[in-house]
């Protein structure tokens, strides 16, 4: 319970954070990092590479 009331408030302090931002770039990753304090992680998934370098569902067989 205390995990979540922490989490939502990082959220909103970094909210505010990205608003004052003028930086794009850093907006944008201030704006991930809230959206991760609120338990969207899937919004900016990155997809893992295999060690050839290509995509993959990581159920290669090599």
């Amino acid at each position: 319970m205390l995990d979540n009331e922490f989490n939502k408030q990082r959220a909103i302090l970094i909210r505010d954070l990205a608003e004052r931002a003028d930086d794009p770039f850093i907006k944008r990753r201030l704006l991930a990092l809230a959206a991760r304090y609120e338990g969207s992680v899937t919004a900016n998934a990155v997809t893992p590479m295999s060690i050839g370098g290509q995509r993959g569902s990581g159920n290669e067989r090599g």
